[in-house]
C-alpha cells in the first residue's frame, strides 16, 4: 500500500477513534487551539489576523466591485504546491481537536445581539476559541464587538457574508462536527494526491465548491471572481488544462445534449423561438437547414447542430476563455450577470460563468501589449467575432475543494454541493481493504508491492 493511503487511513482511524473517546458535549468548554506550525489555523485567531469588514451598503454591486472585495478577503492561494501537505498538518490538527473533544453546539434558535447579554454568548465565545477565531481571554462577556469581529473571522472561513452577525447558516456551520470537518480534509487530500498540474509562474484555478476563480501570478493571487459552476444534476468536471485563446463576441454552439432536450422542447412550444434566440440550425458540413425540416420530438440524437450568433443575447456573453479538455467544457461571460449577486452559483450545466471576465481576459493577455482591458472592451464594442491565440499558454485548474488551509495558516471549509466527499472517502476505503487483504493472500500479494 502506497504511504499516500498509509495516511488517509491512519487519518480516518485516527478521526473515528477520536469520536468514539469523547464525543461533543452542547454547553462544553472545548480545549484552547494549539499554536505551534501546522496546528489549528493561527491566522484565524485575532492576533495574527484582522477581522474582514462587512459588506456595507452600496447603491449597487458591480463585477469590479464584487471582485475587489473578494481579493480583499485574502491574496493566499487556495491551490498551490505546498497546499497537499498543509492540509495534511490541518487534517492532524483537527483530529487532535477531535480527541479534545471537539467544539460546544449552539442551539438552533440561539438569539444574539450587539451589546446585549445574551444566555448563549458565553458558549459561543467559547466555540469561537476552539476553532482559533477567538483568542482565549475573551471566552466570557456580552456579545461585544471582539466577539462579533470572531462572528466574521469564521463567516469568512466558510464562504459566509463576513457580517458579524449570528444568522441561521452561521449557526449550522457552526454546529458542523469536528469529525465532519476532519473527512472534508481528508477527501480534499486525496484529490491533490491525484492531480497532475504544472503549476506556471503565471496559472488560473476554480475552486468549484467556493464558486471563485483566482488568477496566480508568482505565487499572489492578483485577481479573484465569483463563478457561476454546475448546476448539483450537472456537475462541473474536475480537470486541468492550458487557456489558449481569448475569444472576443464568441457565437455559442450549443451542446447536442441541450439541443436534444432543451432546444426541442421550446421548439415544440414555440416555433419561433430559433429566430427569437438569434439561432440558426447546421447540417452535418456546417451549412443553414430549414429549423421546419427538423424533428424536434427530442425522441433521439440530433444529427444537427444548432449555434447562437454573437451579441447581447449570446449565452456566452462577451468573452470565451478556450480550454481545450475531453470535457469539452470552458470559461466564458454571461448575459445574465445578475446571477452573480447570488451567494449560491450553481446553476450552469458544466461551464464556467465568471464575473467581470473581460478583467480576466486582459490579465491573461497581458504578455502581448496591443490587448489591454481598453483594447478588450473597444474590440468587443465593434461586434466583431475574434479569436485571440495566447502568446503563452496559462495552465488552469479546476479543483473541488471542501476543505484546505492557505499559506497564513487560516483553515478554510465550504459546503460538498455535489455530495462527493463521503463517496470518495468510501471508495478510498474499500480500495485500501482490498489491498490490505490482497497483502495477505499468496496469489494477489505481489499486487501490493
Amino acid at each position: 500500500m502506497s504511504k499516500r493511503r498509509a495516511v488517509i487511513i491512519a487519518m480516518g482511524l485516527f478521526a473515528s477513534a477520536s469520536a468514539l473517546a469523547q464525543t461533543e458535549t452542547t454547553g462544553q468548554a472545548g480545549p484552547k487551539p494549539a499554536t505551534s506550525a501546522g496546528t489549528v489555523p493561527a491566522a484565524a485567531n485575532p492576533a495574527h489576523a484582522a477581522a474582514p469588514k462587512a459588506a456595507t451598503s452600496a447603491p449597487a454591486s458591480t463585477a469590479e466591485s464584487r471582485s475587489a472585495a473578494a481579493l480583499a478577503l485574502t491574496h493566499e492561494p487556495t491551490y498551490d504546491e505546498g497546499s497537499a501537505q498543509r492540509i495534511k498538518d490541518a487534517a492532524f490538527s483537527y483530529s487532535d481537536l477531535a480527541v479534545r473533544g471537539g467544539w460546544p453546539t449552539i442551539p438552533a434558535d440561539a438569539k444574539f445581539a450587539l451589546g446585549v447579554q445574551g444566555a448563549n454568548d458565553d458558549l459561543l465565545g467559547r466555540r469561537l476559541i476552539v476553532s482559533g477565531d477567538l483568542s482565549a481571554d475573551k471566552a466570557s462577556g456580552s456579545f461585544d464587538l471582539d466577539l462579533a469581529d470572531a462572528v466574521k473571522r469564521f463567516q469568512a472561513r466558510h464562504g459566509l457574508a463576513p457580517t458579524g452577525t449570528m444568522t441561521p447558516r452561521t449557526i449550522a456551520a457552526m454546529n458542523v462536527s469536528v469529525q465532519k470537518r476532519i473527512r472534508q480534509l481528508e477527501a480534499s487530500l486525496e484529490r491533490l494526491q491525484h492531480m497532475d498540474f504544472s503549476f506556471g509562474q503565471r496559472y488560473v484555478v476554480v475552486n468549484i465548491p467556493a464558486a471563485y476563480a483566482e488568477a496566480v501570478e508568482n505565487d499572489v493571487v492578483v485577481r479573484r471572481y465569483r463563478v457561476i459552476v454546475g448546476k448539483t444534476e450537472k456537475p462541473s468536471p474536475t480537470l486541468t488544462a492550458q487557456i489558449t485563446s481569448v475569444v472576443l463576441n464568441p457565437t455559442w454552439t450549443v451542446p447536442s445534449s441541450i439541443a436534444k432536450t432543451e432546444i426541442s422542447a421550446h421548439m415544440r412550444k414555440d416555433p419561433t423561438y430559433l429566430s427569437r434566440m438569434h439561432m440558426e440550425v447546421l447540417d452535418a458540413h456546417d451549412k443553414p437547414i430549414d429549423p421546419h425540416s427538423v424533428d424536434w420530438s427530442g425522441t433521439h440524437t440530433p444529427n444537427f447542430t444548432v449555434r447562437q450568433q454573437n451579441g447581447s443575447f449570446n449565452a456566452l456573453g462577451a468573452v470565451k476563455i478556450d480550454m481545450p479538455n475531453s470535457y469539452s467544457v470552458y470559461m466564458h461571460d454571461t448575459n445574465q450577470r445578475n446571477l452573480f449577486n447570488d451567494d449560491y452559483r450553481f446553476d450552469s450545466h458544466g461551464c464556467s460563468r465568471v464575473d467581470n471576465v473581460r478583467d480576466l481576459a486582459a490579465w491573461l493577455l497581458k504578455d502581448q501589449p496591443k490587448w489591454s482591458r481598453a483594447a478588450v472592451d473597444a474590440e468587443i464594442a465593434s461586434g466583431q467575432h475574434l479569436e485571440v491565440a495566447m502568446a503563452r499558454k496559462v495552465p488552469v485548474a479546476w479543483i473541488y475543494l471542501t476543505a484546505w488551509m492557505t499559506k497564513d495558516q487560516t483553515v478554510q471549509f465550504r459546503n460538498d454541493v455535489y455530495n462527493q466527499d463521503e463517496q470518495l472517502l468510501e471508495a478510498t476505503a474499500e480500495e485500501a481493504a482490498f489491498f490490505g487483504n490482497a497483502a495477505n493472500h499468496p496469489l494477489t500479494a505481489h499486487m501490493t508491492r
